[in-house]
């Protein structure tokens, strides 16, 4: 089929970009300056497939060792594919790729698989081709997702809550300085789970500045006071929450319950679906059911998330 497999280097950068924006299941976490901020951490290895010097696939990826990550740094990975491409030629980028990672000596791809609804097109060839070469599912978490124009009623609770809080006034602003946010954000996720968020706060602020129409802070303050947040990655047709967290006032009024509520019933009502994540840990064995039993209330229903290993021979 002629078609011509290299290896992604910085003076493709535009190209790689470009190729993105007129794919049918690119994301904005794929390119490059959103790639790049953690180059320090992740050897790149993605590789781009052309036919008649016209790109029609990409891959995103890393190595550690003798693996291949698509990606170790991303919430996936992923063959990113033309709008029309076939079947067919799926199936010779990925017998293509196989055995230019297996000709330089790697011994495993591990691959996360995009859900579909984040495509604009169906996109699910990469599946079938990950069946013919004895891929492997080795991880699977459910993520809960409310489809927007179809939700399922609220639950007593979150509706309960959410009437309260519109007696009391509160403001929803979209913040484009997340210290403040930050600050309750960390001390929130040390207090109650020990953890720390996966970006720190020049991080998240310099990704929110790259890409202004799909990062955005939204706050709820009561007096000034701040409450409540979350991050929201837009996809476009779908809107996922990220690092969302209550101060003690938020948790004692339901302010983040005020928030996504209106977030999805007013801010995004012409968007697809609105992602809550994952509920599940120890690589998708144990599932958090107070977790994901919160994100069913707001009429959220599961998808899977998908890892694949492919080892090398």
């Amino acid at each position: 089929m002629d078609i011509q497999i290299t290896r992604y280097n910085n003076t493709q950068k535009d190209s790689w970009d470009r190729f993105l924006k007129e794919s049918k299941n690119g994301l904005f976490f794929f390119e490059r300056n959103y790639m790049d901020y953690h180059s320090d951490r992740f050897i790149d290895h993605s590789l781009i497939f052309t036919k008649k010097d016209q790109i029609i696939a990409v891959f995103p990826a890393n190595e550690a060792n003798e693996e291949i990550f698509s990606h170790a740094g991303l919430t996936y990975g992923s063959l990113i594919s033309y709008e029309k491409i076939k079947a067919v030629e799926v199936i010779e980028v990925f017998q293509l790729l196989l055995n230019y990672y297996r000709n330089n000596n790697f011994k495993k791809i591990t691959y996360k698989a995009i859900p579909s609804i984040f495509s604009e097109q169906p996109s699910q060839e990469d599946l079938y081709a990950l069946f013919l070469n004895n891929a492997k599912l080795t991880r699977r978490d459910i993520s809960s997702v409310l489809s927007i124009q179809n939700r399922l009623p609220l639950a007593n609770s979150p509706a309960r809550r959410y009437k309260k809080c519109l007696k009391l006034g509160l403001e929803i602003k979209e913040n484009k300085t997340f210290d403040n946010y930050w600050s309750l954000l960390t001390n929130v996720l040390a207090s109650n789970h020990g953890a720390k968020p996966v970006h720190n706060l020049h991080e998240i602020q310099q990704l929110a500045e790259s890409f202004p129409n799909n990062i955005k802070l939204y706050e709820v303050r009561e007096n000034g006071e701040l409450l409540s947040g979350t991050v929201i990655f837009d996809f476009g047709n779908v809107i996922h929450t990220q690092y969302l967290a209550n101060s003690e006032r938020g948790r004692e009024i339901g302010a983040l319950d005020y928030l996504l509520i209106k977030l999805f019933e007013e801010y995004f009502q012409g968007r697809t679906y609105f992602s809550f994540g994952i509920s599940t840990e120890n690589h998708g064995k144990l599932l958090n059911e107070g977790l994901i039993n919160q994100k069913e209330m707001y009429g959220g229903r599961g998808i899977c998330n998908d890892f694949y290993e492919i080892t090398l021979n």
